[in-house]
C-alpha cells in the first residue's frame, strides 16, 4: 500500500542520487521553492522594480506563515540572515548590567548558542554553565544553574549532536516562575516537530530555514514576544526599521513598535520567496504529521541498527528528528567516509553518526542504510 506522503518525493530530486538523512545539517530544498525563486527572478529580469510592492506584500504573507508555524503573531516575527544573526540581536540588544548572568550549556550547545553570550563577558555579564551530562538540557539542570542574578536562560530546542529534545514547556514554566528571560535556538525543531512559543513561554526564538524548514541558507526568522519587544534595542537600524520607511524625502527617525524594527534594510527576496514556498509545503503536510512520520522513521532505523549491536540514542522519549549511532568499536569518521562513498547524506557529530530523515523519506531507505552498516568492512 502506498504511503500518503509518497507523492511528495517527486518534489525532491536529490533522492535520485542519495539516501538523504542530513536535514539536521543542510537540507535539500524542493522544486516548489526553486520555482518560487525562479518566478521572482524572472519578474526582476523582465520587469525590474515595477512589481516591488507585490514583492513586499508577498513577504508579509510569508511572515504570517512563519508566525503560524510557531504560534506567534506576524508582528512578533522578523526575517534574519540565520540563527546566529537572530541570537546575536537578542544578546546585544538587551540592557545588560555588570554582574547579570546568562545560563547556557556551554559544553553541549552548538556555537551559535554559546558565542553570542560569551561575547558579553567584556560587558560584565557572567555565563553560568548548565550541566548536561546525559547529553540534554533538563528543567532540573536549569534550576540548579539559576541564581538571583540570572537574567536569561538560553537553550536549544534539540541538541545538534545528541538529538536530545529539550522540554521547552518545563523550562519555560521554570523561567516564568523565576522571572527570567527564555531564549531558544529553534533550528533543530522548527519544521520538524510542533513548536508553540506561547505555550512554552518563550521570549525569543531564532531559526534558519535551511534545515528542517527545507528552505535555503541566508534567511531565517527571529521571534520576539510582544511582551519584551520594547525592551530589545535594535543593534543595527536603517530605513526599514522606522515607522515611515517608504518616505525617503524626510528624516523621521521613529522605530517601529513591532519585530520589523530588526530588519534594517532591503529584504532578502530570494530567500524569503524560497522560505514561503517551503512553509506552504510544511503546513500543507502538517507539522504533527511530519513529526509523527519522522519518529516512525527513526524508530524503524533504531530497530535495524540495534540488531547489528549498534549503540543508539537518544531514547525515544527524548527524541525529535535526530538519531545517533555507532557500531561496537567503530571509528565514526571511517564509517562516515564509507557511508558518504555510498551516497548516504549524514553527519558525524562528536564521535557518532547522526541521521536526520524528513517526512518524504521511506523506511526502505533506512533499511538500505542498515545493510550498508552491516556490510562495512571496517
Amino acid at each position: 500500500m502506498t504511503h500518503p506522503l509518497e507523492s511528495y518525493r517527486a518534489l525532491f530530486p536529490v533522492l535520485q542520487e542519495q539516501l538523504y538523512f542530513n536535514h539536521a545539517g543542510v537540507a535539500p530544498t524542493s522544486l516548489r521553492a526553486a520555482e518560487a525563486v525562479r518566478e521572482w527572478m524572472e519578474d526582476l529580469v523582465y520587469h525590474g522594480i515595477r512589481h516591488e510592492r507585490g514583492w513586499e506584500a508577498h513577504c508579509e504573507r510569508v511572515r504570517a506563515l512563519a508566525g503560524r508555524l510557531i504560534h506567534a503573531e506576524p508582528d512578533e516575527v522578523a526575517f534574519v540572515r540565520n540563527t546566529s544573526h537572530g541570537l546575536g540581536l537578542v544578546a546585544e540588544g538587551l540592557d545588560w548590567k555588570p554582574g547579570d548572568e546568562v545560563a547556557v550549556a556551554t559544553s553541549l550547545e552548538y556555537p551559535s548558542n554559546v558565542y553570542p553570550w560569551l561575547h558579553l563577558r567584556d560587558r560584565g555579564v557572567v555565563v553560568r554553565d548548565i550541566e548536561a551530562p546525559s547529553g540534554g538540557v533538563t528543567a532540573e539542570a536549569v534550576a540548579r544553574a539559576l541564581t538571583p542574578r540570572t537574567r536569561l536562560v538560553a537553550v536549544s530546542s534539540v541538541q545538534f549532536a545528541t538529538g536530545y529534545r529539550t522540554d521547552l514547556d518545563a523550562v519555560g514554566a521554570l523561567c516564568e516562575r523565576a522571572g527570567v528571560l527564555f531564549c531558544v535556538d529553534g533550528i533543530q525543531s522548527v519544521g520538524c516537530i510542533p513548536v508553540d512559543v506561547k505555550k512554552s513561554r518563550i521570549h525569543f526564538l531564532s531559526a534558519d530555514s535551511h534545515k528542517w524548514m527545507l528552505g535555503v541558507a541566508g534567511i531565517g526568522l527571529l521571534y520576539v514576544s510582544k511582551e519584551v519587544l520594547p525592551r530589545l534595542r535594535p543593534v543595527l537600524v536603517g530605513w526599514r526599521s522606522t515607522t515611515d520607511a517608504w518616505n525617503f524625502n524626510r528624516t523621521h527617525f521613529e522605530l517601529r513598535p513591532d519585530a520589523r524594527k530588526f530588519e534594517e534594510g532591503s529584504a532578502a527576496y530570494t530567500g524569503i520567496y524560497a522560505l514561503g514556498a517551503s512553509l506552504e509545503l510544511l503546513q500543507e503536510v502538517g507539522i504533527p504529521t511530519i513529526g509523527a512520520r519522522v519518529r516512525e522513521l527513526l524508530s524503524h532505523a533504531e530497530q535495524g541498527l540495534r540488531r547489528l549491536g549498534c549503540e543508539v540514542g537518544p531514547a525515544p522519549e527524548h527524541r525529535a528528528g535526530i538519531l545517533t549511532f555507532l557500531p561496537p568499536g567503530a571509528d565514526a569518521r571511517a564509517l562516515g567516509a564509507y557511508l558518504a562513498g555510498h551516497h548516504v547524506a549524514h553527519s558525524v557529530r562528536r564521535g557518532r553518526i547522526r541521521l536526520s530523515p524528513h517526512f518524504y523519506n521511506q523506511p526502505a531507505e533506512l533499511d538500505r542504510l542498515v545493510e550498508l552498516v552491516r556490510a562495512w568492512p571496517g
